[in-house]
């Protein structure tokens, strides 16, 4: 799900819209309903899910997503559904519907397939024709818009999926390498033997070994913690000064900051430099995809909240799908991923780290459903 604080795109017609969309989610929607909410004027927030199964029920998605649109503080919203009518049709109906129960004006709905849109509300055949209106998305005012600003759409989720994946070949056999000497480095640094607990016994998912979530420099060996939080902090600097000069990390230096990003006190200073800047959603994205396998979570986490804070919550929602699958006890992860499916906004995480934050979201998630 995509706030859209990006560059303004002239939407004055259906066609325009569905120009739009793709760079509203980052990426070509297949098989999907989308909800594209407006306040006044100005669209606001794009919401995307998959269409059910044939012969499932759409009304519990549909709720959801109209829930999550409500939360924009839209006026209104449009619903767009790509694929089959016999697909399609059931699941705009039920996210009308649920729009409309939330008190959102639904201002048209649209099914998309075969390059061809048909309005389910317009009966005027002179502009709604019952074989569907034409339209090319690469001949659009809108797409030539979107791409002089720079806005990007992928061919589909899967291709966004893909550009948060692991590097394979020479480059993962030199990361290997790499990360067996930042253990050993890490190793000398803290005494401990390498591959062992760190400070405090942290896992390599931010856990102390016995599985409270923790801060490795609030137990264990103190002059251990201490340096390990200085190295951290160093290595962490270094990280986005040599990004924000154009400059791609080494292998060592990615390796030595994924195994130090293993400890929370280190993960939380990343956090607290993490914005929504292009160079930050670059480093993290390239630290992500040459981190080894256990060392993936505080990098993927830190992209999908780079993202999310730049709008970008499609890319967000990928990056967290590959953490929380080899993961899933993040809680970092969790909570953003929670929030993000909620249709929270970045806005609501101002602040953040803080010893209040996490608190927050979890008051939030007990939050009764409307």
């Amino acid at each position: 799900m995509n706030s859209t604080e990006r560059p303004r795109l002239s939407v004055r017609s259906p066609a325009d819209l569905v120009a739009a969309v793709p760079y509203l989610l980052g990426f070509h929607p297949e098989d999907s309903v989308v909800v594209v909410a407006v306040r006044g004027r100005r669209v606001v927030f794009a919401a995307r899910g998959d269409l059910p199964e044939p012969g499932a029920d759409p009304g519990p998605a549909a709720r959801h997503l109209a829930q999550v649109v409500a939360r924009q503080d839209a006026d209104a919203a449009t619903v767009i559904g790509y694929g089959p009518a016999a697909r399609v049709t059931g699941t705009v109906d039920a996210v009308g519907e649920a729009l409309d129960e939330v008190g959102l004006i639904v201002l048209d709905a649209l099914r998309v397939t075969d390059g061809r849109w048909w309005s389910y509300l317009c009966e005027e055949p002179t502009c709604c024709p019952a074989e569907g209106t034409p339209y090319d998305p690469a001949a659009s005012r809108v797409s030539a818009a979107a791409v002089f600003a720079g806005q990007v759409a992928l061919p589909d989720r899967a291709a966004l999926a893909a550009q948060v994946s692991p590097f394979g070949g020479p480059v993962r056999l030199a990361m290997r390498s790499a990360t067996v000497r930042a253990r050993r480095r890490l190793a000398v640094l803290t005494g401990e033997p390498p591959g062992g607990p760190s400070p405090g016994g942290t896992a390599s998912d931010g856990r102390p070994a016995g599985g409270t979530p923790a801060d490795a420099t609030r137990s264990g060996d103190a002059p251990a913690a201490r340096a390990v939080r200085a190295a951290g902090t160093a290595a962490v600097r270094a990280a986005f000064r040599r990004q924000r000069r154009g400059e791609r990390l080494d292998d060592d230096e990615v390796a030595w900051l994924t195994v130090l990003l293993t400890h929370l006190v280190v993960r939380d200073h990343a956090w607290s430099r993490t914005d929504g800047r292009d160079a930050d959603i670059s480093l993290w994205t390239d630290v992500l995809r040459r981190a080894e396998p256990e060392l993936t979570a505080a990098p993927g986490t830190l992209l999908a909240f780079a993202a999310w804070r730049s709008g970008h919550g499609a890319l967000a929602a990928v990056a967290l799908e590959r953490v929380l699958a080899a993961h899933p006890d993040y809680s970092l992860a969790v909570l953003l991923d929670d929030a993000l499916r909620r249709g929270l906004a970045p806005s609501e995480l101002d602040g953040w780290p803080g010893a209040a934050g996490p608190a927050v979201l979890r008051r939030r998630r007990r939050r009764p459903r409307r």
